[in-house]
């Protein structure tokens, strides 16, 4: 079966579901081939979903007017045609990547074996739906579970099995939680909400490999020879862009598959946008980033002549909903050079804490946690980078006056 379209988009994540949303409205017909079978969804939530907070049906994204569910296995640049899985081929005027990334899967010991390409039982990623409802029927109360990895993922599962009622212990090889996003001060309050709900956190700790019984994990191993007798283990290491297709296809790839402005890749008739994509240097990897380029490439693929994407300056939020709440931002440069101006409050008590760093009387950075009734104010002016006022009492406002979130 062959059929033809202007626009022909590989994805149906946040960034492809929000393109096609786009192109419909601006007149542009799309087609959108994905390869899950469930409804198309917000990645952002599953942590929600897997908690019991949201039902998988709440995350669900507005289905695109003419959506292919298959898994697309090569690109034909020549023929400007891609061939699915299931025979189908499917001819396009313009291609979009919007292929997202895949779990890193760490080189563990037992992990994946020469004879075994599948991961062991009871050992999950954490990306797909697929991935969060196979976590969720796993869990129970009292079930012994391992979270490897301490950034904003792994934070995000523990906590989520800990309101299911697991027994969780998180293994971060970095000295602090969540490092790239918090400061020390931020880290630490994390690391409290986390063992306030009984979550067993371990930082500068190495996994080496794990141990199964039957095909099943039954120990995590750790480097100093210490061993975790548990019952799941959720893989929280990160991300890496899914550029298989692109490279097969000898589009440029170095990280991400390479776009310029107009998120066009080194093929003319083939842009690329989301976590596979990789402009001016950066893959970002967050949802932000691949909902402005959607916004961009909408308009450039609808004849709008000056839609560029120039970049994002991208404000990180986790919102660790429930009984025990608790909401973090951060956004920008969170340490200081020296001669950069810092203002923080903490309250101990309450378990907030606000921090911005100001170099040359612009804002560059900044991390809160607890109440946010400012990030809305501190991400407006760090957007902005609009010289503060040089009395100094605009730093304090900043933290203190509540500009909407």
């Amino acid at each position: 079966m062959t059929s033809n379209t202007r626009v022909v988009v590989i994805g149906a994540g946040l960034a492809g579901v929000r393109l096609a949303r786009r192109l419909g409205e601006l007149g542009v017909p799309a087609l959108v081939v994905g390869e899950e079978e469930h409804p198309p969804y917000n990645r952002v939530l599953l942590a929600d979903v897997l908690a019991g907070r949201y039902a998988p049906e709440v995350i669900s994204l507005p289905a695109p007017e003419r959506l292919v569910r298959a898994r697309v296995t090569r690109i034909d640049r020549a023929a400007r045609e891609i061939h699915c899985s299931d025979g189908e081929v499917i001819a396009y005027d313009t291609l979009v990547l919007a292929t997202g990334s895949n779990p890193v899967l760490p080189p563990l010991r037992g992990l994946l074996t020469p004879d075994r390409s599948e991961l062991p039982e009871g050992v999950h990623a954490f990306r797909t739906m697929d991935d969060c409802l196979g976590l969720a029927k796993a869990v129970r109360a009292g079930v012994r579970a391992v979270v490897i990895g301490g950034g904003l993922l792994g934070v995000s599962a523990a906590r989520a099995l800990a309101a299911r009622g697991a027994q969780v212990v998180l293994a971060q090889q970095a000295e602090r939680l969540m490092e790239r996003q918090l400061d020390p001060s931020a880290s630490k309050l994390v690391r409290r909400h986390l063992t306030d709900l009984g979550v067993e956190v371990h930082t500068e700790t190495r996994v080496r490999g794990v141990r199964t019984l039957g095909g099943a994990v039954r120990t995590v191993e750790m480097a100093d020879g210490y061993a975790l007798d548990t019952d799941l283990v959720v893989l929280a290491c990160g991300v890496h862009p899914r550029v298989g297709l692109a490279q097969d296809a000898g589009l440029a790839v170095h990280k991400g598959v390479l776009v310029d402005d107009e998120l066009r890749t080194s093929d003319p008739h083939i842009r690329a946008i989301g976590d596979c994509a990789q402009h001016d240097g950066t893959v970002y990897g967050l949802a932000t980033p691949a909902l402005e380029q959607a916004e961009a490439l909408a308009e450039s693929l609808a004849g709008e002549p000056n839609s560029r994407y120039t970049g994002t300056r991208s404000l990180t939020r986790l919102t660790l909903a429930g009984h025990d709440f608790l909401d973090l931002a951060a956004f920008g440069e969170t340490e200081p050079r020296p001669g950069d101006d810092v203002v923080q409050l903490t309250d101990a008590t309450r378990g907030t804490y606000r921090k911005v760093v100001v170099r040359d009387d612009r804002l560059v950075g900044g991390v809160l946690v607890g109440e946010l009734g400012t990030v809305g104010a501190l991400a407006r002016a760090w957007e902005g980078a609009e010289p503060l006022p040089t009395d100094g009492a605009p730093l304090l406002h900043l933290l203190t006056n509540d500009g909407g979130s």
